[in-house]
């Protein structure tokens, strides 16, 4: 078994080599660095915005909508899914309604929510609530339909009630399913808040790169850039993490 530091120097090797090719290329090929300004001029400005509060104060925005967006979403997401796989009545009765409304982009909701709720802090909010709302649902449903009907007969057998069944058997026979739905999303939800802060929110990364490209700061587009790319991952590994953790010993 190779250690586990192998891994981790093997997949830093590529991004180093990427990075420094990145610096030799602007410095080296670039007529017009205001176009491709080389990593290390990125890194400079990435501090400057840093030290006057100017990154640190959107990304506060975008973060708060974010977590309220994506933890309200994914609630409603869970308890809703939970019904539609533990009772088939739920499930005949709305899966094809979520079926219809599915398939919209989270972003397809922004003029509607426009219209709503105008341009405000609920704006995003709500578009991360849909972004969140039906892929949890439909993993949530999946996970717990898809557990093996053996199971319920056997613990009913024992006298285990509807309740009992709920918490000790289905829910966390389809938790992989949950998390997965979880883990996707999470990572999701940064690039849909993006999206929406760039067309209608004066605050946040996006409406921040929105600002950088109308004044042609191209190192300013990439911090912003890089800011999601590392948010999006931390998200995604947060609930990988966890999922191991719960999970894990099964």
């Amino acid at each position: 078994m190779k250690p586990r530091g192998h891994s981790f120097y093997g997949s830093l090797l590529p991004i180093v080599v990427f990075l420094g090719l990145w610096e030799l290329a602007a410095r080296l090929f670039v007529e017009n660095p205001a176009l491709l300004p080389p990593f290390s001029a990125v890194i400079r400005e990435f501090l400057v915005l840093m030290d006057n509060g100017v990154l640190g104060v959107n990304f506060f925005h975008s973060l708060v909508r974010v977590v309220i967006g994506f933890l309200a979403g994914s609630i409603a997401g869970l308890v809703m899914g939970i019904m539609m796989g533990w009772k088939e009545v739920m499930h005949r009765s709305l899966h094809p309604i979520f079926s219809l409304l599915y398939p919209i982009p989270a972003l397809g909701w922004l003029p509607v929510f426009m219209l709503w709720f105008g341009i405000g802090e609920l704006l995003p909010i709500a578009v991360i609530f849909m972004c969140s709302f039906f892929p949890v649902l439909y993993n949530t449903e999946t996970g717990i339909r898809s557990v093996n009907i053996n199971f319920i007969h056997a613990a009913r057998t024992l006298g285990a009630s509807n309740g009992k069944i709920l918490v000790t058997i289905l829910l966390p026979l389809a938790l992989p399913n949950i998390f997965t739905g979880l883990r996707l999303e999470s990572g999701m939800a940064w690039r849909v808040i993006i999206a929406a802060e760039m067309v209608a929110i004066p605050t946040g990364i996006g409406a921040l790169l929105m600002r950088a490209e109308s004044l042609v700061r191209v190192d300013i587009v990439i911090v912003c850039l890089m800011v999601l790319s590392i948010m999006c991952f931390s998200f995604e590994r947060f609930f990988l993490f966890l999922e191991k953790k719960i999970t894990g010993g099964w």
